[in-house]
């Protein structure tokens, strides 16, 4: 049976697919192989996981959670699941700082493409990376911590330094989230007072299709201590709170999405806007995903606004949220905090791929960078150096040289967007 991507929009072009057990299997692959890639949950919509080689599938490798309390982290292995990983973690008093959307990805395929999850204060799910087991192209173990000055680069590192086996995480006490949702919030309020409506809650998602005059969707993700009560907001500039759950998409059953109307709960039942449970999807979906600076936030949001007409036929919905900066190489939050201007397309790729280069023209000018594990069509400016979009992109250059200077984990996605300048 052919392998495909989460969504299916691509089948993967391997000659061979391993699935080792354990670690050790995994060294053998990678030592025998010319050139390979990694697979975790396969959450990717373009070919940055792909080769006509050899795929190593890590899903395969036992969880194996080991919480060091006195460390404050957590070890585990590449292919976890952050759902299953939090299932662990909480009935010990233990947490993450934040979640994606899905609780369904895997730990080293979100930190290598600086996958992130939401919030003014919050950094994205890489930042909480202490330490790295690398096995490198010769199928040795490579362990790197905060101590390295390589860990910087190597956690976001697109797969092209090693396979990723072990991650191991920050932790912090445990805390429970209320999440409360609003609707129709003016888009006059939104462009006036954007700092305010992103900043009033840990966690705040904008759900829009780019057209017409408000903001169909907003959830607000709020901490509480274990135990504690919330009293559900009803003001946010015009905004009406829900009576009832509600599904990013109209008039989608919310079954599937995390419990709301301010009843506070486990981080981990809140943070996420879907059920681990459910399948993380409403169908077959494309998703594209551009990160801007916060100060040219309002202005890319309008320069989307007057493209709303040419989006929303093929848009299920697009999703405003934030990121705090970071110091990770090629994270989309390196150097500074970032908006997150996020695109869940119908399965119409062809018709998706055309149009990107005209979302991406238009939030050029706000040094938009793509994320790495979506649909995009260029880092930066056609003809540019990614280099003028990350200023760390020559040192990842040099490491990658260095720690695989037989290119066994390069692939066309790599050398297009990363390493050809």
């Amino acid at each position: 049976m052919s392998l495909t991507t989460w969504a299916g929009n691509r089948t993967y072009a391997a000659a061979r697919v391993h699935e080792p057990r354990t670690v050790e299997q995994v060294q053998e692959v990678v030592a025998a192989a010319r050139h390979v890639r990694a697979l975790g949950t396969r959450h990717c919509f373009n070919d940055l996981a792909d080769t006509p080689h050899d795929l190593v599938r890590l899903d395969g490798l036992e969880p194996d959670v080991v919480l060091d309390e006195r460390a404050r982290t957590v070890t585990v292995t590449g292919g976890t699941r952050y759902g299953t990983l939090a299932r662990a973690l909480h009935p010990r008093g233990w947490a993450l700082h934040n979640l994606a959307s899905l609780p369904h990805i895997s730990v080293a395929g979100a930190v290598a493409t600086a996958t992130h999850g939401s919030g003014d204060r919050s950094r994205n799910l890489a930042s909480a990376v202490a330490g790295l087991d690398l096995v490198t192209a010769d199928g040795s173990l490579l362990h790197l911590t905060r101590a390295d000055a390589d860990l910087a680069g190597a956690v976001v590192g697109l797969g092209a330094l090693g396979v990723v086996v072990r991650v191991t995480l920050d932790v912090e006490p445990t805390y429970d989230v209320a999440q409360e949702v609003h609707t129709d919030l003016p888009w006059d309020a939104v462009l006036e007072h954007l700092d305010e409506v992103t900043g009033s809650a840990d966690s705040v998602s904008l759900f829009t299709d780019w057209t017409g005059p408000a903001v169909r969707q907003v959830w607000r993700k709020t901490r509480v201590p274990v135990g504690g009560t919330y009293e559900p907001r009803t003001d946010l500039l015009g905004a009406v709170p829900a009576t009832g759950p509600l599904h990013p998409l109209p008039g989608i059953d919310p079954v599937s999405c995390t419990p709301q109307l301010g009843v506070p709960g486990p981080w981990h039942e809140r943070l996420p806007h879907f059920r681990l449970e459910f399948t993380p999807s409403n169908g077959d979906e494309l998703q594209s995903e551009y990160l801007v600076p916060r100060a040219h936030a309002v202005d890319a949001i309008e320069a989307l606004r007057a493209l709303g007409p040419a989006v929303a036929p093929l848009l299920q919905v697009a999703e405003i949220r934030t990121v705090a900066a970071d110091d990770l190489w090629l994270s989309s939050a390196y150097g500074g905090d970032r908006v997150g201007l996020h695109f869940t397309w119908l399965p119409r790729q062809p018709e998706v791929e055309a149009l990107l280069p005209r979302i991406e023209s238009a939030l050029a000018p706000f040094g938009a960078r793509p994320h790495w594990g979506k649909l995009f069509a260029a880092v930066g400016a056609p003809g540019s150096d990614p280099a003028d979009l990350y200023p760390r992109l020559p040192d990842f250059r040099s490491l990658v040289t260095r720690l695989d200077p037989t290119a066994t984990f390069a692939n066309p996605f790599v050398t297009r967007h990363v390493l050809a300048s």
